[in-house]
């Protein structure tokens, strides 16, 4: 009996969703299973073939296999049917394997739960009051919480509904944390018995926002020198090498941890440290971070400030060569009376005048005009021999 092509299709449509049920089922069976067990993919080819082997096999026992629905359209789109319904349920059976938790057992479900004694019955599920127990840790990469921040979060206490796993209340209470402290990292584990342990870093608005980009904060323990300022740089040893970093905060044991800084940040009262044993925190790379974190810092170097800008100019006249000189114009000397325009000293004895001192009043690159008297220190700079040469003119 030929039927006409939308009909035909309909069927088509109907006579492989009617035998791709029970292909697709084992398709999504073998697929769970094999990469549940094994870790590995089934080959979507083969589970395709085998499903339409099953359909055939039950369109065959159901009688719908007749020569003419066979040979006609309605086959085609059967057997498209099938096809497709086999490999969507062997790739979601795949993904459910992929994703499905291994090794749970009844152990593993009660330590994710509440214990029922510490459930309150209010409401339809109850509640629970998580409160914090010991010591408030810190989180490293960050600096160490204040006395006050620590304090607060000892005598908190939050309510959420008990029936929540254990992981949902600790990922709530974590938020709840950064919300009402602004902290900048938060880590929580909560016990059967609504107890969490907090370790938790200060808030965005502290020390820690002035860490540069792509670098750690690390606190170390160790012999705070005296004089030690913010911005210093600082290397640790470690082993045979060692660790170089920048000053974010210090505070001896000695030094009150109420006092704060501008930021919010437990310092020393002065500018600079008093020494003695205390907590340094500095900036490093991250690769030093783990360096540091990992190993024993001994011996702590404070490295120099900078050279100061005048110190740096000497520097580079003696590389090129250059001296300084301090040389006092006596009494009848080719210099007494005259002026710095009419001596000509750049041409005539290669030197340059840099200052002139009078009576503890000093003129810094003195102008062609200025007269030169006896008593004037002059500070000159040239080479050796021009400055011998010029010495004995002005003396």
């Amino acid at each position: 009996m030929e039927y006409p092509l939308p009909v035909a299709l309909l069927l088509g449509l109907y006579l492989g969703a009617l035998t791709g049920v029970v292909p697709a089922l084992v398709a999504w069976s073998l697929g769970f299973v094999f990469r549940y067990v094994t870790g590995v993919t089934l080959p979507g080819f083969a589970v395709v073939v085998l499903g339409v082997a099953i359909a055939g096999v039950q369109g065959g026992l159901l009688g719908l296999l007749d020569p003419p629905v066979v040979n006609s359209p309605i086959g085609v789109v059967g057997v498209i049917v099938v096809m497709l319904a086999t490999q969507y349920a062997h790739a979601k059976g795949d993904a459910m394997g992929a994703s499905f938790p291994r090794r749970i057992g009844l152990r593993r479900l009660r330590e994710h739960r509440l214990s029922s004694d510490v459930i309150e019955r209010v409401g339809r599920f109850g509640r629970v009051r998580v409160t914090v127990a010991g010591e408030i840790g810190d989180i490293e990469g960050y600096p160490p919480l204040s006395d006050d921040l620590r304090a607060k979060l000892r005598e908190g206490e939050w309510t959420f509904p008990a029936d929540l796993p254990l992981r949902e209340l600790e990922s709530r209470l974590a938020d709840r944390l950064r919300t009402e402290h602004e902290f900048a990292d938060v880590t929580v584990e909560i016990d059967a018995t609504g107890t969490a342990t907090v370790s938790a870093a200060p808030p965005e608005g502290s020390l820690s926002r002035r860490v540069p980009p792509n670098r750690r904060a690390v606190s170390v323990d160790t012999l705070v020198p005296t004089g030690l300022a913010r911005g210093d740089e600082v290397a640790f040893a470690v082993a045979d090498d060692e660790v170089a970093g920048t000053v974010l905060s210090a505070k001896t044991d000695s030094e009150s941890t109420d006092d704060a800084a501008d930021d919010g940040e437990p310092v020393s009262r002065a500018p600079t440290t008093t020494g003695g044993d205390g907590r340094l925190t500095v900036s490093v790379s991250r690769a030093d971070a783990t360096r540091l974190l990992e190993g024993e810092p001994s011996k702590l170097r404070v490295r120099s400030r900078g050279r100061r800008s005048e110190f740096q100019l000497v520097n580079l006249l003696e590389r090129a060569g250059q001296q300084f000189g301090r040389m006092s114009i006596r009494a009848g000397s080719e210099l007494d009376g005259a002026t710095l325009g009419e001596t000509r000293v750049r041409d005539s004895y290669g030197v340059a005048i840099l200052a002139v001192e009078r009576d503890d009043d000093w003129t810094v690159a003195p102008p062609g005009t200025t007269v030169l008297a006896d008593g004037d220190e002059l500070y000159v700079a040239g080479t050796r021999t021009a400055l011998d040469r010029f010495s004995e003119a002005v003396g």
